[in-house]
């Protein structure tokens, strides 16, 4: 398993987000997280990279625990994933490459073999031809293909997704999360917070945050 929440609890102050979770992805699959706004997906997706510290139970990612986690590792446990944001938080002041080529550098990715990595990660996103843009130029659509390979690109073991389709137009939104299919079908794992339920797959695994609690459910479309 690449991630584990075990009998998780969360609280912002009195106020319980949380409780007694419990729940597992495997390396290579696709997880749909699902749940209306402010149920508390964006927060069990802080817990998944110690962003956040459960007050009871535990969440383990990657081989690193949260009950025996220190500042000094978590650097360590981040270099393992790959987080895309519903905002993208791209560099504005650098290039679609450059904007790749960074989480290389700051991963002590050998420099020799840099540019060919970025070089084919935004090939097989489909922006190799905007290499040289810069992210506001950009349309919606491609500064979150950007934002996803800035996520890929140091070949993490789990990629973590919030709300990546809540900017976007229905056709696109359709395009990213086939992106993620493709991601998952290479053997990262996914798991991808929605309130969006036309852009999940029924077949594939879905969790479901509701009054506090993680639940598998099933979908008919």
């Amino acid at each position: 398993m690449i991630l584990q929440f075990n009998k998780v609890n969360f609280s912002y102050s009195s106020h319980r987000v949380l409780h007694d979770c419990s729940f597992a992805v495997s390396n290579g699959e696709l997880v749909y997280m699902v749940g209306k706004s402010g149920c508390g997906k964006s927060t069990l997706l802080q817990l998944c990279y110690f962003n956040l510290f459960p007050d009871d139970g535990e969440v383990v990612v990657a081989g690193f625990s949260s009950a025996s986690a220190s500042e000094k590792i978590i650097p360590a446990l981040r270099r393992k994933l790959g987080i895309v944001f519903q905002d993208f938080k791209l560099l504005s002041d650098r290039t679609v490459f450059d904007n790749l080529a960074y989480i290389l550098e700051i991963n002590n990715y050998p420099a020799k073999k840099r540019r060919g990595r970025v070089e084919e990660v935004l090939r097989d996103l489909g922006i190799l031809h905007l290499k040289n843009s810069y992210p506001q130029t950009l349309s919606g659509g491609e500064q979150q293909r950007t934002a996803i390979g800035r996520a890929i690109v140091n070949e993490p073991l789990l990629v973590i997704a919030d709300e990546p389709t809540g900017n976007l137009d229905p056709q696109t939104s359709e395009e990213i999360v086939s992106i993620f299919k493709d991601i998952s079908l290479k053997g990262t794992a996914v798991l991808l917070a929605t309130h969006n339920y036309d852009i999940i797959d029924p077949s594939a695994k879905i969790l479901r945050i509701e009054d506090g609690k993680v639940s598998p459910v099933r979908i008919k479309k």
